[in-house]
């Protein structure tokens, strides 16, 4: 069996760091921008490591820099090697720093469920600290910045673990205020009322505007396309609670308005949709004591929702 000292030393790691910058942009210059160092000190560490392997990396054509046959083939497998040294160094960064429980989330799951019930976890977890980012953008979990997000989607996540948190359903929400001023008492009646649209950018084909939930009913007489448009659920729903109008709202987070009052549902006209919230980390993220405790306690939480719903609705007849 081979010793761990008999086996084949490695490149420097500064060599390879310059192969991949400069494969990457196939020019030295740009990479020796990234690199933060000279276009020579680059061409030398290529240079470094082709004499290590014994081979050339790249071609150069009057067009600019092209890969050899060998370095294609090579880099895939030293980008992963690199995406896992710095999944390594987070894990070690959060392995010291273990008060730290870094997470992102679209900005009206944040707002409407998330953010309401953080405090449940503080009392219970009082030595993590929450780092909560609110974004729309896919987080890059290759950087080691963050531990874990809660994504709205299909729940396809290549790579990582993908835990379904709650189902989403549509319904039709107004301000009881507003219903007392404007009777609504069947589909028809939306002809009397301004529509609020959700212009949330969620690419599920599956979730209903206006225009699509009216000519599901067959509803005629009705404009779907009229009425102010938001780019956040979140938005829309304050809107209707504040008496602008009608709004189809995403029930997770319209729920707490619903229980609080501030929200009714004129008419029980529920769609479910195909998305879903979904908790999402890389495999050794998990391995953290507080990516654990964290997963546990919005599973947790979640049951206890959907189960809070499902009494309402028995409730209700639904």
């Amino acid at each position: 069996m081979e010793r761990p000292n008999e086996r084949r030393r490695l490149p420097p790691l500064n060599a390879l760091r310059a192969f991949e910058a400069a494969a990457r942009h196939l020019n030295f210059s740009r990479a020796a921008d990234e690199l933060s160092v000279t276009p020579g000190a680059v061409s030398q560490q290529i240079q470094n490591l082709e004499d290590y392997v014994g081979a050339a990396l790249f071609k150069r054509t009057p067009k600019g820099l092209l890969l050899t046959d060998a370095a294609q083939t090579a880099l895939p497998a030293l980008r992963e090697a690199f995406d896992r040294l710095a999944e390594a160094a987070s894990l070690l960064t959060a392995a010291v720093d273990g008060r730290r429980l870094t997470l992102t989330a679209a900005p009206s799951f944040a707002a409407k469920w998330l953010v309401p019930r953080l405090g449940k976890f503080e009392q219970a977890h009082p030595q993590v600290d929450v780092w909560l980012s609110a974004g729309m953008e896919v987080v890059d979990f290759a950087t080691g910045e963050v531990d874990m997000a809660i994504r709205y989607g299909s729940g396809r996540y290549p790579g990582l673990e993908v835990i379904r948190l709650l189902h989403e359903t549509v319904v039709p929400v107004a301000s009881p205020e507003l219903l007392e001023q404007n009777a609504l008492e069947r589909p028809e009646d939306l002809q009397h009322h301004i529509l609020l649209h959700d212009g949330s950018p969620d690419a599920d084909d599956s979730c209903p505007d206006w225009a699509m939930w009216l000519a599901a009913r067959g509803i005629r007489g009705v404009d779907g396309a009229r009425g102010p448009r938001f780019n956040q659920s979140s938005l829309v729903i304050e809107a209707a609670a504040n008496g602008r109008g009608i709004a189809l709202a995403k029930r997770t987070l319209a729920q707490a308005d619903l229980d609080s009052g501030r929200l009714v549902i004129p008419f029980e006209a529920s769609t479910a949709v195909d998305f879903a919230y979904y908790v999402v980390h890389p495999k050794a993220k998990g391995r953290l004591p507080q990516v654990k405790a964290f997963v546990n306690w919005l599973k947790a939480e979640a049951e206890a929702h959907e189960a809070a719903l499902r009494t309402l609705d028995n409730g209700a007849g639904i």
